[in-house]
């Protein structure tokens, strides 16, 4: 098999599997979405990783001691069950996740549906984080998906009801304290989240 260690090598048009996914050596960051390579943003901004940086730091402190655990970026998250690496055409690398069930977790990060995962929007993401990733999420059981909107200063979160879609709630802007039906004694307040230091 030819060791693939560029995207000019890859079909951006053909269906790809996590088996292949495995065997590429690139630099780039990448995602299949549905056996789709979605290219990744560049390097995150200075902004983002701040943002990312304080909600990782909540959201461990709060976990421990818990059976829960926190992962960020690049940590691979295969939306399914299946255990073969052939029948495998979804991995997503969310900004940061909240994974309950240590039976998901394997060497190569999670198989299987986070409780949590939360999205930061960078310049060039945000129709893939809103509509597709959106879309995978709910199909795949995810119990709650929060997207950080780093310019407007505003989340939006949306939890999983019994039918299996996505209820959201009002937008939440820098003045608000972020709670969650998820884990109800958590609580945010995103005026530290969105402050600059």
């Amino acid at each position: 098999m030819e060791v693939i260690t560029s995207l000019d090598q890859l079909d951006l048009n053909a269906t790809y599997t996590y088996a292949d996914y495995l065997q590429w050596q690139l630099k780039e960051r990448l995602e299949l979405l549905r056996g789709k390579i979605a290219l990744m943003s560049p390097a995150p901004s200075v902004r983002h990783q701040r943002i990312s940086g304080k909600l990782h730091g909540i959201l461990w402190t709060y976990l421990n001691g818990n059976p829960c655990e926190v992962f960020s970026a690049p940590f691979d998250v295969r939306l399914t069950r299946q255990k073969n690496a052939e029948e495998v055409t979804t991995i997503v690398q969310p900004d940061l996740c909240v994974i309950c069930d240590a039976s998901k977790l394997d060497e190569q990060g999670c198989n299987g549906a986070p409780e949590l995962i939360i999205e930061i929007l960078s310049p060039g993401n945000t129709h893939k984080e809103m509509k597709d990733k959106f879309d995978l999420y709910q199909e795949a059981g995810v119990e709650a998906y929060w997207i950080v909107h780093p310019q407007d200063n505003n989340v939006l979160i949306y939890e999983l009801n019994e039918e299996g879609k996505f209820i959201g709630k009002p937008p939440l802007t820098e003045g608000d304290i972020l709670t969650s039906n998820l884990f109800t004694d958590l609580t945010i307040d995103l005026k530290n989240i969105f402050a600059e230091k």
